[in-house]
């Protein structure tokens, strides 16, 4: 088998689940965080490259082991009273999220092509719960890997507006930090956006799907795993965790190199940053990066509500999957569809975007301190790893992962709104 195709067999979870961190909200954050700091928060993601590949790694291994989700294998080490908060807390901020994203790409295909905004979040609600419930595991998996191409479009449009090559990649390398309240607030949000809990559990989710997908229906089957099994697994997130990176990279350039370097410092959404691309940047650039957000949206969206049905779901022991059908597991497709009803309610109700957007910041912001902590600390725990625990390099990266999200939590209340 040849070197590309090898690859392509390979990619799978770690593809989707880095695609999917790429979402509306998070490409409103990037935007705003060029728009604001220009190139100076750049090495910031550099930075979170290794600590999300090696975080991700970690759930992947712990459910490619035990065998079971990461909200099961966290149910049976820690205590319910710790593991409900957490679990309660992703779901809260899941559903705000799907809400927005669902707001925000809805507002894209209006500035594209008209209509209500209403009627859109309609249509594509409703794409998303027939995409989830209809599609089994692998035509899933097909169509939204053929959905990361859209983020492509923010690659193209970097390359388009002819920034500085020079001056971006000397801050890439060179860290610099400005201690005033606009740039810390933006370096909060910036992180929020880029180690978010619900893709702790999706990644985890979707390796169990995988490993049923190839016929190892039962927990026993599927615990363990073989040293070709864990080297591709690596591969698919490391590849999954640089390309939303690499995403997150060219919208900053884009937006620094565009708004940023003509004084629109004050945006405060994706479609802002789109509007006044045009005169700067012409149509081309613009559409691009209005088009991205409907095809990310269509790959986020899912991630959100169904990590939060296979967080109930392994809470409360039901039957879950996509790999399952509706009649089969119908309380894991209740707490999906019900999710993504909820997402239709808030664009429905017009709850202010940013408003919400905030508020799952705040919550992630918080709930991803412990939550990090428990995935090194279960990934590193012999009795759940047998000889899978991870290495010491691997447990360094988790454990300053951990503190970075820490600070980045408590300054979230110290700084955020202040600018």
């Amino acid at each position: 088998m040849s070197s590309p195709k090898k690859l392509l067999s390979i990619l799978g979870p770690g593809l989707i689940t880095g695609a999917s961190d790429d979402d509306p909200s998070g490409i409103s954050t990037y935007g705003i965080a060029g728009a604001s700091t220009g190139y100076s928060m750049l090495w910031v993601i550099l930075l979170t490259t290794p600590m999300m590949s090696v975080i991700q790694g970690m759930c992947a291994r712990i459910a490619m082991v035990s065998g079971v989700g990461l909200a099961k294998a966290m149910r049976r080490r820690f205590p319910r009273w710790i593991v409900a908060p957490l679990a309660i807390a992703v779901i809260v901020a899941n559903t705000i999220n799907a809400g927005a994203d669902l707001e925000g790409m809805s507002a894209a295909a209006q500035l594209l092509f008209g209509k209500p905004n209403l009627l859109w979040i309609a249509l594509f609600g409703s794409i998303l719960i027939v995409m989830q419930v209809y599609l089994s595991f692998h035509r899933f998996a097909s169509v939204v890997k053929w959905l990361t191409l859209a983020l492509f479009a923010y690659i193209v449009t970097a390359f388009v507006v002819r920034p500085p090559w020079g001056t971006v990649f000397r801050h890439l390398v060179l860290p610099e930090i400005h201690l005033h309240a606009i740039w810390l607030s933006t370096l909060v949000a910036v992180l929020g956006t880029t180690i978010t809990p619900y893709l702790f559990f999706w990644q985890a989710a979707l390796e169990v799907e995988e490993e049923e997908q190839e016929g190892r229906l039962t927990e026993e089957q599927r615990r363990g795993a073989t040293r070709e099994e864990i080297d591709d697994m690596h591969i698919d997130v490391n590849f999954g965790m640089i390309f939303s990176n690499l995403v997150a990279f060219f919208i900053i350039v884009t937006t620094a190199a565009t708004l940023g370097a003509h004084g629109f410092h004050q945006i405060t959404t994706a479609q802002d940053a789109a509007r006044a691309l045009e005169p700067l940047a012409g149509r081309f650039a613009s559409w691009l990066f209005t088009a991205g957000m409907i095809g990310t949206g269509l790959l986020a969206i899912p991630a959100f509500t169904g990590s939060s049905a296979y967080i109930l779901s392994d809470a409360f022991g039901f039957r879950e999957g996509l790999n399952e059908k509706p009649s089969k597991a119908p309380q894991f497709y209740a707490i999906l569809i019900l999710g993504m009803l909820v997402a239709m309610a808030i664009g429905f109700l017009q709850i202010d975007p940013i408003s919400a957007l905030f508020w799952s910041a705040v919550i992630n912001g918080v709930v991803a301190v412990p939550l990090l902590a428990a995935i090194v600390f279960l990934a590193s725990d012999r009795r759940v790893m047998g000889r899978w625990v991870s290495s010491a390099l691997a447990r360094a990266w988790g454990w300053g992962t951990v503190v970075a999200m820490g600070v980045a939590a408590i300054a979230m209340f110290v700084f955020w709104g202040k600018a």
